[in-house]
């Protein structure tokens, strides 16, 4: 028998006759994919064109065996493309190091010096937690201006990384622009803190573990809300409105008068907004806003607060412009549902005093930095910008009538594979939006944690998930997939993700500070009691049966 063959004789029905079957020869312990799928194939003709019914009990094992030689291909194959996916995972990284070790020396700082800038804990972490993250924290402690980064708050008595002692667990900002006429515009500068339930004292109490004579004992918790605290007047607003509605636009005219004429800011609106307010009347030409995309990535250090007119989509909206840290934001219900716009339009006025007084109570809402490894870069790491979503990001198969095949791991740990109409990574401000629909549990949005929720799976047992914060998933398409995937990032940007292309995914260090009319927890519930009518029934009549 000639290797690569397998020969067989056997005697049909017809008392003679010799079968055939090719099987390719393994490389090196694996087999190429068209090679283990003709060897699959040639098995299964095998067993279906053998009359199994008038062979002897050998004949019969013999095509167990030949299942088992299958079913061992098929993993095989999968193992090669796991190896695969690996390996390029670790080869991007290491490019990714390589170059910027580069700009590093093209600075003339050198990779050590750099290190050293970044904060313990971080470097810490780093040690456990792949490269996208330290990058996405290289990133913050660059471009941190106005806005907020999540890894600035510090407990009571810890040190920064330059030694110094942090006397409170909050952040100040303060920090001034030159404008193109030589004069200094100063940005407001303002500080966060954790502050219990009716205190207004600057005590602050925090959670504590005690171990004494074998008991582990918790102490008292405090309500954990953040307070924003001005130090200095806001200067400049930025105004994001809902498209195509003529109440907004005019409730937006209406909103920037009275901010120039009774509180004496600067105003900032997008170039479409601008069109609109001009055309209406030229009072408005002190109105400013940008020109192309470099000014929307300075947009941070030039804006103290965003006020947004519509809906959630519209606070969405607010949220992508800003690519790194975002300055507070005021969302103003006027749309249909509104889980994070607990402001009404007919006071803002009294609402605007108030904020820009101070202080007031903001939610800390997490997004999500999404990363597109495309396996046919060959020599060097997707050129892609990093996508931040607050709601979700979702992995479907598109038009495809083949379920969904996506391989999902959690630092790098294998988690499931998924089959099915798609999976969704949401952020827990987005618990109330696509992954509510799809099973997944409502989660209050300061609450830090990635939800993990199928859509539509085959399988009666894949429940929905919530991990912690600090994991970074990856989703895989297989190299044995029947058809790509689609990514959608908070309902637009669709991307096709082939076969080898992956997608990760981590708690970006720029939150969305959105301000709250109460407080964070009141928000919350009146949110779901009024949008959804949450568990909203009529009460039980008293007169009925009872137990005497």
């Amino acid at each position: 028998m000639t290797p690569g063959k397998l020969k067989l004789n056997s005697t049909d029905s017809h008392g003679n006759g010799e079968a055939s079957l090719p099987c390719s020869q393994p490389d090196i312990g694996f087999s190429d994919s068209l090679a283990l799928s003709h060897s699959e194939k040639a098995v299964q003709e095998f067993l279906q064109q053998t009359p199994i019914q008038h062979t002897d009990d050998h004949l019969m094992e013999f095509s167990e065996a030949l299942r088992t030689v299958a079913k061992a291909l098929r993993q095989a194959a999968e193992g090669k493309a796991s190896a695969q996916a690996e390996a390029a995972e670790w080869k991007r990284r290491f490019e990714l190091q390589m170059a910027q070790n580069q700009q590093l020396e093209h600075k003339g700082k050198s990779p050590g010096e750099c290190n050293g800038d970044i904060n313990a804990q971080q470097m810490e972490n780093s040690t456990s937690q792949p490269r996208l993250r330290n990058e996405a924290n290289e990133q913050s402690e660059n471009c941190c201006i106005n806005g907020l980064c999540s890894h600035e708050f510090l407990h009571d008595g810890e040190t920064d990384s330059r030694g110094k002692a942090v006397q409170k667990k909050m952040m100040r900002k303060v920090h001034s622009i030159t404008c193109l006429d030589g004069n200094q515009l100063v940005l407001a500068s303002f500080k966060l803190s954790w502050r219990c339930k009716g205190d207004e004292s600057d005590q602050h109490k925090h959670d504590i573990v005690s171990f004494e004579r074998g008991n582990i004992t918790a102490a008292g918790r405090s309500s954990k809300q953040i307070h924003l605290k001005w130090e200095s007047s806001p200067q400049t607003v930025l105004v994001m409105t809902k498209p195509n509605s003529t109440s907004v636009q005019i409730l937006c005219a209406e909103m920037i008068r009275w901010m120039k004429e009774h509180k004496k800011l600067n105003i900032y609106v997008e170039p479409r907004v601008m069109g609109e307010l001009l055309s209406e009347s030229s009072y408005f030409n002190f109105v400013q806003t940008w020109k192309d995309e470099k000014e929307i990535m300075s947009l941070h250090t030039k804006v103290d607060l965003v006020v947004t007119l519509g809906g959630d989509g519209t606070v969405l909206w607010a949220a992508s412009m800003f690519k790194g840290p975002v300055p507070p934001i005021v969302p103003f219900s006027l749309g249909s549902l509104g889980f994070m716009t607990p402001f009404y339009s007919e006071q803002y006025q009294d609402c605007l005093d108030s904020i820009l007084r101070g202080p007031i109570s903001i939610t800390l809402r997490h997004r999500l930095q999404c990363h597109v490894i495309r396996d046919a870069a060959k020599t060097e790491y997707e050129t892609e910008e990093p996508i931040l979503v607050l709601n979700e990001v979702t992995i479907d198969r598109g038009i495809s009538s083949f379920l969904a095949n996506l391989e999902c791991y959690c630092d790098n740990s294998f988690v499931t594979r998924v089959q099915g109409d798609g999976l969704i990574l949401s952020t827990t401000s987005g618990s109330t939006a696509y992954s509510l629909g799809a099973g997944g549990s409502m989660v209050h949005p300061q609450v830090p944690g990635i939800l993990f929720t199928p859509i539509c799976p085959h399988s009666l047992s894949f429940r929905p998930l919530i991990l912690p914060e600090h994991v970074t998933i990856r989703i895989q398409v297989p190299f044995n997939c029947r058809s790509p995937a689609w990514a959608s990032f908070d309902g637009k940007d669709r991307k096709q993700l082939e076969a080898g292309d992956a997608l990760v995914c981590s708690m970006a260090p720029w939150p969305v500070p959105t301000a709250c009319q109460n407080d964070s927890t009141n928000d919350f519930l009146r949110s779901i009691h009024d949008g959804l009518h949450w568990n909203l029934r009529k009460t039980q009549s008293f007169d009925g049966p009872q137990d005497l």
